[in-house]
This record gives structure tokens, sequence and C-alpha cells, in this order.
């Protein structure tokens, strides 16, 4: 008889940072990706572009219950209509719900997995969608536009550098003022003059994360940038500036 091949599952990492013994709230890193591709990430490639931050929300949600997990994908690949990445987040989320019960989650994405945090927001357990640089398809007359109805009643934070020459932030912008409409309840922060990668302003990058988690998942106050670009209308709270050295006033 044909020996069977094991079916390709997505997984849970270990929780990074020494696991609370009573979690209270989840962030769900999802990595970048590719728009096409069957092969398997290579894990330690993959979970590269969300480590360090995955430790720094670690560390400063330990005292308030968080657990922080890397999803490990099936497939590099969004892979058109199926969406692999997006079905591969909306799993880890029931998996969080299975492990640890009713906790809120934030779904934190870059690149490809900031299109998937934004695509799998509307699960039930996930009170906040975070997407950095995240890959955006070209719209296109003749496919359905980017779906923005499951982010209604999320917290959702975009930030993009003005540089990206991988991922348009132009994209990011119309999806955000289309997501606006529907939920007052969404931010998008620029970046200006950095890349794809956001290394320049790292720190304040991931300052900003951590405010924006912290306030969403354990109602922490929001820095006054974050509440004035909640406020704001569009486009004004759609374009806000991350400031050089935000995370330093937030530490006076």
């Amino acid at each position: 008889m044909a020996h069977q091949a094991m079916p390709i599952r997505a997984r849970l990492g270990r929780a990074l940072g020494p696991e609370p013994t009573a979690v209270s709230g989840v962030v769900l890193l999802l990595p970048g990706g590719a728009e096409e591709s069957a092969r398997r990430p290579s894990p330690m490639m993959a979970t590269a572009s969300v480590r360090a931050l995955g430790r720094r929300l670690a560390r400063a949600g330990r005292d308030e219950g968080l657990a922080t997990h890397v999803v490990h994908y099936r497939y590099r690949g969004w892979n058109g209509s199926e969406a692999h990445l997006a079905r591969d987040a909306t799993w880890a989320a029931d998996e969080v719900v299975r492990r640890y019960g009713d906790v809120s989650i934030c779904l934190a994405g870059v690149d490809m997995g900031g299109r998937a945090a934004l695509r799998a927001g509307g699960h039930e357990a996930v009170n906040s969608v975070l997407a950095i640089g995240p890959w955006l398809p070209e719209e296109d007359v003749a496919a359905s536009p980017e779906p923005v109805k499951q982010l209604v009643g999320r917290r959702v934070l975009m930030v993009h550098g003005t540089n990206d020459g991988v991922c348009d932030p132009e994209l990011s912008f119309r999806l955000a003022a289309r997501a606006k409409k529907a939920n007052r309840d969404v931010c998008r922060f620029e970046v200006h003059s950095d890349g794809h990668g956001l290394h320049q302003y790292r720190g304040e990058v991931q300052a900003l994360a951590e405010n924006f988690v912290m306030g969403s998942l354990f109602g922490r106050a929001y820095s006054r940038p974050v509440e004035d670009a909640f406020a704001a209308p569009p486009p004004l709270g759609l374009r806000m500036p991350l400031a050089v050295g935000f995370g330093k006033s937030l530490r006076r």
C-alpha cells in the first residue's frame, strides 16, 4: 500500500519570552510571504522579520498576561483565491481560543503578513489589527477590491514607509480610506523617507506598535499621536507622520 504523505499544517511557534502563568491577551505575529509559492517557508528566515517586535511586545505585556506567538504558515505564498496566509492566520486565532480560552487577540503582520492580518481580522476573538508595510494587490477593475467590512469593531493601525519600493504605500492609504468609512477606529502612520523594512526608524515603529497593542488589548492609554490619528477625519488620520524619537517621549 502506498505511503500517504502527512498533510501540511500551520503551527504556532513557542511563546516568545517567558510565557505568563495566566494568559489574558495574545499577539499573533504574521511574517511576510510571497504572492505565489507552494514551497514551505524556512522557519528561521520567515520569522526574522517579526521576532524583534515580538520580543519587545512580550516584555512590555508580561505583567498584563500577554502571550506572543509567531504563526508558521503552511506555504510561503498567498496563492490567489486560496489566500493561504489569511487562512493560516484564522487557524491560529482558533488555536489561541482552544489553548487559552476567551482572550483578546491582536493580529500583527508585516509585508504579506500585513495583508493576512487585515483579511483575517474578522475572527470573533480578534479585537485589533496591526499592519506594518502591508503588501496589497494593485487595484483591478475586473477583480473585487480587498475587503474591509471584516474590520468593523476592531482597532486597526497601519504603518508604512513613504519610500517603500516593495509594497506601494498608496495602496495601504486607499485601503485605510475605505476601511475608515466602515469603521472610525482606523488610523495609519507614514514613516517619511523610510523604505520597506522600516530600518531607519525601527525604534519608533516598534514603540508605536507597542503603544497600540498594549492600548488595544489591555486598555492602557494610547499616546497622543495615536489618539489624534484615530480622531482625525480622513485623510489627516491616515497620513499621520511618525515623529522622530517617538517612544522616547512616552518614557518621560
